[in-house]
């Protein structure tokens, strides 16, 4: 048995994400940059007497054995041969379908903190493996760290990356990521670039415009934050959007004047996450 642990799944943003190429197998060969942020959903786990996993609560439209949290403990539970049981209670803040990544962050802090919890002995590169059973972004998630992402999103580069504020909107909507992906008029064939060309010039979000497109909420949002921020850009495949400032006070100046169904909050960049505590080398 363990002592019961909280630990929160930070969100994250792209700061930007170019398709670049698309494999064999479908998936696409992707650049981005992962923006790691202070503000995230929160997990609670406590023991179990006996080996069930139970989730609550459920969400909508999710079924329990479908849920990543779930999945993620099941996984752990199969590559370890550990036999345990464990309650996770969820405090949701992230949107569904947002492109801030909430369902890859949750079921990253799961296989670290019951990595941890379970004494599994699993090593941080073990468990960014199953996490790419998963997903393509839960590997970032389990490294904990701001990364640059190439491949399919799985080959990570620590970053540093300068302390910002953002102000996040999250348009009333979810993405179909899958939508996103399979549509004929994606752009797929964006050279390369270099960390250092990132950094000097910066880089664009390649499903954007198809998004705005598809989704009038998306382009709603975007038309009312360029106005106090011209380059704001949407993160992953969307819904949600966002813009960097200095300050917190000028990003909560800017929300405060938010339509009503134009709801965000605003987060600090961070360049670890807390799972990254409770990871072996």
């Amino acid at each position: 048995m363990f002592e019961p642990l909280s630990l929160s799944a930070p969100a994250k943003l792209n700061l930007f994400l170019h398709i670049t190429g698309r494999r064999a197998d479908g998936y696409h060969l992707l650049q981005s940059a992962f923006q790691l942020l202070d503000f995230g959903d929160q997990l609670h786990f406590a023991p179990r007497a006996d080996t069930r996993i139970e989730l609550s609560p459920t969400l909508p439209g999710v079924a329990p054995k479908d849920n990543l949290i779930v999945r993620a403990a099941e996984l752990l539970r199969a590559r370890s041969g550990v036999n345990a049981g464990v309650n996770v209670t969820l405090d949701k803040r992230l949107p569904m379908g947002g492109g801030l990544g909430g369902g890859s962050s949750d079921a990253a802090t799961t296989l670290v903190a019951l990595n941890h919890l379970w004494r599994c002995g699993l090593t941080r590169q073990e468990l960014q493996e199953l996490g790419l059973q998963l997903g393509a972004d839960v590997p970032v998630f389990v490294g904990g760290q701001t990364a640059w992402a190439e491949g399919i999103g799985e080959r990570l580069t620590p970053l540093n990356l300068p302390s910002r504020w953002y102000l996040v909107i999250a348009p009333q909507c979810q993405v179909a990521t899958a939508r996103v992906f399979s549509h004929k008029d994606l752009t797929r064939d964006t050279p390369n670039i270099t960390v250092a060309a990132f950094l000097g010039q910066g880089g664009r979000n390649d499903c954007q415009p198809l998004v705005r497109r598809l989704y009038p909420a998306v382009d709603e949002a975007l038309n009312w934050l360029e106005q106090f921020a011209p380059h704001a850009q949407m993160s992953g495949t969307g819904a949600c959007i966002f813009a960097a400032f200095d300050s917190a006070q000028k990003a909560r100046e800017i929300l405060a004047q938010a339509p009503t169904h134009l709801p965000g909050f605003v987060a600090r960049s961070v360049d670890r996450s807390p799972v990254y505590e409770l990871l072996p080398d």
